[in-house]
């Protein structure tokens, strides 16, 4: 089996540079290395071998990983973050839990760079604004959780095809993996942490580009318009109705055929949002 390792970046410097030879040197032989700069200033360079690169200008991080894939040539995609760190041996037990056909999608535990004793195993929505927050261990095994983290995430080509990619109508970043993760539990696919892998993860307090606060609302409302009841998503726009950048945001959910893509996912889903929220005691 193939394994095709899509990195995003967008302005990461020496980090990419140093996350690259991470990724290489922990490979399997066969596998490939993909490098979506979305925009970078300045020159992006790969250390000689290491994989290959392609130059793109603001996408955002939903349609770029989008675009590394459709350049990808293996059997299982990973989507990584362009400053992460991870040991040897990292993927096989991804892959282990992608033998089940009913996991949609695999991640490991994350925690910080350098590491910390705080370590994050999954995530959950905290409240009707669509904030998340990260989840304790449960088991020792593999385990479902509602939200797995896109910093490094591993799911079959024949699935990433099937669920659709990630959303292109997603803006920037923010949120991306809480709709992904939404729509493939709708979808009927389940997914899953591997606590015995560990991803080491920089969190910065700055993100290297500018984010704009109608696109990181839009993000959250377009979630909610496309996979919650109606009463579920009234609770979301009541919640975030406040921030100065409502409007702004709500003018951009109205042009980008929301309401397309709501009916498109109420027709393919085969569960409920109820369902969802119902089996990882989501009180809301």
């Amino acid at each position: 089996m193939k394994l095709s390792v899509v990195v995003i970046a967008r302005n990461e410097g020496a980090e990419l540079v140093r996350t690259v030879k991470n990724l290489r040197s922990t490979l399997p032989p066969r596998s490939e290395l993909l490098v979506v700069d979305d925009g970078s200033r300045g020159r992006v360079a790969l250390p000689p071998r290491s994989g290959r690169i392609f130059h793109a200008r603001g996408l955002g991080v939903a349609r770029a990983r989008n675009y590394g894939a459709a350049r990808a040539s293996g059997d299982v995609l990973v989507f990584a973050d362009a400053h992460i760190r991870v040991d040897e041996d990292w993927w096989r037990p991804l892959l282990d839990v992608l033998e089940n056909p009913a996991a949609g999608a695999a991640s490991p535990a994350i925690t910080h760079l350098p590491p910390t004793d705080h370590t994050g195993y999954g995530l959950s929505f905290k409240a009707p604004d669509l904030s998340v927050a990260w989840l304790p261990k449960k088991s020792d095994r593999p385990f479902p959780v509602p939200i797995i983290p896109g910093c490094c995430l591993a799911m079959r080509r024949e699935t990433f095809d099937a669920v659709g990619g990630w959303d292109s109508g997603l803006m920037h970043r923010g949120g991306v993996d809480n709709e992904l993760s939404v729509r493939m539990w709708t979808l009927g696919y389940d997914l899953y942490i591997h606590p015995a892998v560990i991803c080491r993860h920089l969190f910065r307090a700055q993100s290297p580009y500018h984010v704009g606060w109608p696109e990181y609302l839009h993000n959250r409302l377009r979630l909610a318009m496309a996979h919650f009841s109606a009463t579920r998503m009234a609770k979301v726009v009541a919640a975030l109705s406040a921030h100065p950048h409502f409007g702004a945001a709500m003018e951009l959910v109205l042009a980008n055929a929301t309401g397309q893509r709501r009916q498109e996912m109420l027709s393919r889903r085969v569960r409920t949002d109820n369902h969802f929220f119902r089996r990882f005691a989501i009180p809301w």
